[in-house]
């Protein structure tokens, strides 16, 4: 199949000078050499990835996600450093950089890069030198504008300028246009993230051409300040669409979020195009007749939902549905899959776990009570929780599908070991927001490798410690230790004020 690639007396002529037989090249080494050569072929180009300096711990994760998604080559210069806001890159095509950036939240921008040193004289002395190579995008008729950036350190605008002029060597014909341009060239310093011991002169500095903007703009669209419908745990946006890049959502994917509160994740899964699902236990959270969260609000409005949030955003035409349902007690059908499950179960801290039951014995609804009839509720613990939630997800995604969800833990006690298990499900990322000094929350990523058995839809042990039994004797404690500060600050501000009297 691979001789028609080939040119056979190029070979034996090339082959004849290392004493070889032809026959010996066409066996173990043609079919490597064959992709080797087409690897070659591509033109790698090196790009940076400028990174938001927010919910650093992502990141990769997201990047690495979205790759996958839409199947893009990138190889990386160096190990991605989590702190440093810059990532040094290759593409085969600007447009698989194009692609990545326009779909990602965290990054910033992706440039094209020119040069990349560690100071100041050296990048102008590798620019000047390869000015000549730029020349395509310094045509009359393109128009342009240099950005200057200082990462870690504040410069004036007159010392900007002084920056900006320093590329006056560059052969750029066009005209100068702030909005728009059509080339927009970027030169960054960075000083380092730490905001003490700022050095005089820049770690690394860059200089580049503009490739994409990273989506950066939804988080003001999706801002919970203007969202119609909150709740008191409604998802920060940026979170929102960090985990439906994660969970690859894309046009026509079906979503479903099983503990969906105020929708704050239906929201982002369907601003990527996916058609949303969602379910939860509580009927007053559901129909807008709970508390209303904004301190100023008396009252919630009459049209309060899920729904209008969706609509608030233009997106009526990706909303399925949202039923009231106990997780517990599945109503789906065995054939329905899911292409992805976003959610973020309670945790019972500040909204309650709980399940329909009673703890009465033999309880007994008669036929005449049955069509007014509230079931009772009892504890649903967190083992419990994520123990169907894993269970759910093996039977009712698809294969290659993915349960993104939040994991709560103490810090002290956190190993991987403690995460939840399911031998359906692997485990492909894992990413932590701290909460406080003793309490944090993982972001879990799992992909469905199989369907499940009958023995793996009812695995009992899950090993998982319940966050909130601990959670509320550490809270008592830190209680008690503050008030004793208090108490002996308070008593050592007396002393002093009684001595000085004396």
């Amino acid at each position: 199949m691979y001789l028609k690639y080939i040119n056979t007396s190029f070979l034996s002529n090339f082959y004849k000078y290392l004493h070889l037989p032809l026959n010996n090249f066409f066996a173990p080494i043609y079919p490597v050499s064959w992709f080797a050569c087409k690897s070659m072929s591509k033109l790698w180009k090196k790009y940076l990835l400028w990174f938001a300096q927010e919910h650093v711990e992502f990141r990769y994760a997201e990047i690495e996600s979205l790759l996958s998604l839409f199947n893009i080559e990138m190889k990386y210069e160096q190990k991605p450093q989590n702190q440093e806001p810059f990532w040094l890159v290759e593409f085969s095509s600007e447009s698989d950089a194009k692609l990545l950036t326009s779909r990602s939240v965290s990054l910033r921008k992706c440039l094209e890069l020119w040069g990349h040193e560690k100071s100041i004289d050296l990048l102008h002395s590798t620019v000047r030198g390869k000015s000549g190579s730029f020349a395509a995008y310094f045509e009359p008729s393109k128009s342009f504008k240099i950005e200057v950036e200082t990462v870690g350190r504040h410069f004036t605008q007159q010392e900007k300028v002084a920056k900006l002029e320093a590329f006056d060597y560059l052969p750029i014909r066009g005209p100068v246009k702030l909005k728009d341009p059509d080339v927009c060239l970027q030169y960054i310093e960075f000083y380092g993230t730490r905001t003490v011991n700022i050095p005089t002169t820049p770690y690394e500095v860059f200089f580049g051409r503009n490739v994409a903007s990273g989506l950066r703009q939804l988080l003001k669209k999706l801002s919970l300040k203007t969202r119609k419908f909150i709740g008191n745990t409604s998802m920060d946006p940026q979170l929102s669409l960090l985990m439906a890049n994660q969970a690859q959502v894309n046009s026509g994917s079906i979503i479903l979020d099983p503990f969906v509160g105020s929708g704050s994740l239906l929201v982002a899964a369907a601003e990527f195009g996916g058609y949303v699902f969602g379910s939860d236990i509580d009927y007053l959270m559901l129909h807008g007749k709970t508390k209303p969260t904004r301190i100023k609000q008396q009252k919630r409005a009459k049209d309060e939902s899920i729904k209008a949030n969706i609509k608030q955003y233009n997106l009526s035409h990706k909303y399925i549905d949202v039923l009231i349902n106990d997780f517990s007690l599945s109503f789906w059908r065995d054939s329905m899959e899911f292409d992805a499950i976003i959610t973020d179960p309670p945790y019972g801290i500040r909204e309650a776990t709980e399940r329909v039951g009673t703890e009465k014995q033999n309880y007994i609804v008669s036929d005449e009570h049955l069509p007014t009839h509230v079931p009772a509720k009892i504890e649903y613990g967190i083992p419990s929780i994520y123990r169907d939630l894993l269970i759910f997800a093996s039977k009712h995604l698809r294969l290659e599908g993915r349960l993104v969800c939040w994991f709560p833990v103490f810090r002290e006690d956190y190993t991987e070991k403690c995460l939840p298990r399911h031998p359906c499900l692997t485990l492909i990322a894992n990413s932590e927001q701290p909460l406080s000094k003793v309490t944090s929350r993982r972001l879990l990523t799992y992909k469905k490798l199989k369907h499940p058995s009958v023995d793996e839809l009812n695995i009992k042990d899950t090993n998982i410690q319940d966050f909130r039994d601990k959670y509320f004797v550490v809270r008592e404690e830190c209680r008690r230790v503050k008030r004793q500060k208090e108490a002996a600050l308070r008593k050592e501000n007396w002393e002093k004020y009684a001595n000085s009297k004396q």
